[in-house]
């Protein structure tokens, strides 16, 4: 997904600084969402909007911290900005370590905030390019026959066509032909980009 087609989420319980966020954000062309309360931002969650999320880390009811931990419990990829007020840089620190990208402290400037949104899109942008390749190469790897996984792991070791002949009891003319299956299968152009491939399915298993 394009990053154009990124939605700024604000989650803000303040309605002055929610709405004057807002304003600011679409101003500069972004897609933005606004919402008073973490539940309710929780029941419009879709996991297919790319984007991030700027959180107010104090709230009533679900504060953003808990908003974050459920969203992280929903393996939610969505970059997460927390706005903190002065005394809550230990919880903005405790935040970071469960994977928000970035904090901003009450009063910001609004620069600082707009650069953390851009980064944290791009980011998101990268993250589901990342996730929709490996996608791509499990489906393909799935339509291998077990004798070409076999013959894929030997090519991605480095092994030679004798070697792998040798190692499986087949002829070499039978290795040529399972070599050219999975390159052809795995839409690889090289080597090098079929071990690229196997190591990206090794990281998601």
């Amino acid at each position: 997904m394009d990053a154009e087609e990124a939605t700024v989420f604000i989650v803000e319980d303040d309605e002055a600084v929610r709405d004057s966020l807002k304003l600011m954000l679409e101003s500069l062309g972004h897609k933005v969402e606004a919402f008073e309360r973490a539940d309710t931002f929780l029941e419009a969650y879709d996991p297919e909007r790319p984007g991030c999320i700027v959180l107010d880390i104090r709230m009533p009811g679900m504060n953003g911290m808990e908003l974050q931990r459920k969203l992280n419990a929903m393996m939610s990829i969505l970059p997460i900005i927390f706005v903190t007020g002065h005394g809550d840089v230990p919880m903005a620190v405790e935040a970071m370590q469960q994977g928000a990208v970035d904090f901003v402290q009450k009063p910001y400037r609004e620069q600082d905030l707009l650069d953390k949104i851009q980064k944290a899109i791009a980011q998101d942008a990268e993250h589901r390019h990342e996730l929709k390749e490996v996608k791509v190469i499990k489906e393909r790897h799935e339509e291998l026959t077990p004798r070409e996984r076999e013959v894929m792991d030997m090519m991605v070791d480095g092994k030679a066509n004798k070697v792998i002949a040798i190692d499986l009891d087949i002829s070499q003319r039978t290795v040529e032909i399972h070599r050219a299956r999975v390159m052809e299968k795995m839409g690889a152009k090289s080597l090098a980009q079929l071990v690229r491939m196997s190591m990206a399915l090794k990281t998601e298993s």
